[in-house]
């Protein structure tokens, strides 16, 4: 038996029965449908045709730049790479859905704390006349955004459990839905910078949220809520199934808070300090001054960013690393018992040769038919150990029979093997 890709990325989950993918379908057409409406509706419907102009350039400009944290993430997965089409969704997720949902319930946020502060003014005394923005922002945006994007990982998750099966796999799945978040409001917000002050400041959002190759903002707050679902299916400790989704989405809730709360914290060290409130941002265009180069601005915001999220780049690094070696563990014990067909002596001597920044290849094939090896052979061994976790038949399992009848195919022997 030879399955498909597709029936591999199906095999096991509630879409692999006809109704369920209708009824699945039909629930993500109204949801694409309701969050472009409400971007439409509720943002793009009251620009001007220059502030339309602006936003495309900045979507374009946006599209090149997210190309270098999809690289890395290409790298990040190259031993069990996802499928193209998993990528692509968890991408519209966070650009289209996640930010289609959470600008209705933010603007919500924003204009009742607005109409709140203004009902106090001992508050705006204190904050300054944009007291509703500074108590809003780390409300709405680490509540809100942390939720309508944790949503989409926490689908893929459940729709496509036999391609989530570990903590990298989280990361990945989550920085992808970050990332594409981060793809759409980054133009939103130099379009905004446009109709606030007339300029234009497509570097200083570049360089801001594409901070660490764009991986200082968002991509960095759902990735470790999805390392903590991606843990949840590593690990062999029911307490831990529990308890990591829920420590990674308040580690990501927490450094996104962290980021939205800082006008807050500033604006009451001043008045503290001084006895006044920070004063307002200016709401119309300075006069002109020489634009740092962007890779400038790039490295400034960079490091503040190194500086300030230093605690989650080191949980993010130490729990890549350590997925990293229980990967390579899982392929050297899983691959030990397999048949020459399957993996041979001079190949397995390259698994146990590889390690963290080294990517093996099969000689004597070209570099797709290798790739293909590799990951087959991959995939069959996490497919192993997820069964023997489960106690399950590792022999009669249709997605061990699928993977090696492929390796036979890949090599070019005619015989398969059957249950």
């Amino acid at each position: 038996m030879l399955q498909t890709d597709f029936a591999r990325i199906l095999y096991g989950s509630p879409l692999s029965r006809p109704k369920n993918a209708v009824f699945a379908v039909i629930v993500l057409v109204v949801l694409l449908l309701i969050s472009t409406a409400s971007l439409v509706r509720g943002y793009f419907a009251a620009l001007s045709p220059a502030a339309v102009q602006v936003f495309g350039i900045s979507l374009l400009a946006t599209l090149l730049v997210t190309l270098f944290p999809l690289a890395i993430l290409w790298f990040l997965d190259r031993r069990e790479p996802e499928s193209r089409w998993l990528y692509l969704i968890a991408l519209l997720w966070g650009a289209v859905i996640a930010t289609g949902l959470a600008l209705p319930i933010n603007h919500a946020i924003f204009k009742g704390l607005g109409d709140f502060a203004a009902l106090h003014p001992d508050i705006k005394t204190i904050l300054g006349e944009s007291a509703g923005r500074t108590l809003a922002a780390p409300i709405a945006g680490p509540i809100v955004e942390e939720t309508s994007k944790g949503l989409g990982v926490l689908l893929l998750f459940w729709l496509f459990r036999t391609e989530f099966d570990n903590v990298r796999d989280g990361f990945i799945y989550g920085a992808l839905v970050g990332i594409g978040f981060n793809l759409l409001e980054a133009p939103l917000y130099i379009t905004n910078g446009f109709n606030n002050t007339g300029d234009f400041p497509l570097y200083f959002q570049i360089a801001d949220r594409f901070a660490l190759f764009g991986f200082a903002g968002h991509a960095l707050y759902t990735g470790l809520f999805g390392m903590g679902l991606g843990l949840a299916r590593q690990t062999t400790r029911r307490w831990l199934r529990t308890a990591a989704p829920i420590g990674g989405w308040l580690l990501g809730f927490s450094g996104h808070f962290l980021n939205n709360a800082l006008g807050l914290f500033l604006a009451l060290f001043v008045y503290f300090a001084t006895g006044h409130a920070l004063p307002d941002a200016p709401q119309t265009a300075p006069e002109p001054v020489v634009v740092q180069p962007l890779l400038l601005q790039w490295v400034q915001h960079s490091a503040l960013r190194l500086v300030g999220f230093l605690p989650f780049f080191l949980i993010v690094g130490v729990m890549l690393w350590q997925s990293g070696v229980w990967e390579r563990n899982v392929i050297r014990e899983q691959l030990a018992d397999e048949p020459e067909l399957v993996i041979t002596p001079e190949e397995y001597e390259a698994v146990k040769r590889d390690r963290i920044f080294r990517t093996r290849r099969i000689s004597g094939y070209n570099r797709r038919t290798s790739a293909a090896i590799v990951r087959a052979q991959d995939e069959l061994a996490f497919r192993k150990w997820r069964l023997k976790q489960q106690g399950r038949d590792v022999d009669q399992d249709e997605l061990v029979i699928s993977w090696r009848n492929a390796l036979s195919h890949l090599r070019g022997a005619k015989e398969t093997i059957a249950a």
